[in-house]
């Protein structure tokens, strides 16, 4: 049984040492411990079978973006408030036609800053 073990090892010639925390070695004990392997074979079967998804978080502090999502806000307050006076039996009237389109003309150049916004923050991010 050793002499199959040592063939087993030196089938893998490069050692990579892994820093864990209590948690981390318990977990990885108990998942070897369940496929019936050792650590090493465990780690391998996880760096060989199981897919990786590698995820990108951006977080902003912005005072620009603080400011389009509170005018995002009003205008969808303004909207509610519209929708609300139709649908009780409010009559149209040309006063609230252009409250409608003031909303509308709002939202796209709210839209065009937040594409501005993006633009500039993948230029920085890209490095151009």
């Amino acid at each position: 049984m050793r002499k199959k073990r040592l063939e087993r090892e030196l089938n893998h010639p490069h050692f990579v040492g892994v820093r864990l925390s209590d948690i981390e070695l318990e977990l990885l004990d108990r998942k070897a411990e369940i496929l019936g392997v050792s650590r090493s074979e465990c780690l391998r079967k996880l760096l060989v079978e199981k897919e990786i998804v590698h995820r990108v978080e951006v977080v902003a502090d912005m005072e620009e973006l603080r400011s389009l999502v509170g005018a995002y806000g009003k205008i969808g307050v303004n909207l509610n408030q519209i929708a609300r006076y139709f649908n009780t039996g409010g009559e149209r009237s040309l006063a609230m036609e252009d409250e409608i389109r003031h909303c509308i003309a709002e939202l796209f150049a709210l839209r065009e800053e937040v594409l501005k916004m993006a633009g500039d923050f993948e230029r920085d991010y890209r490095g151009g």
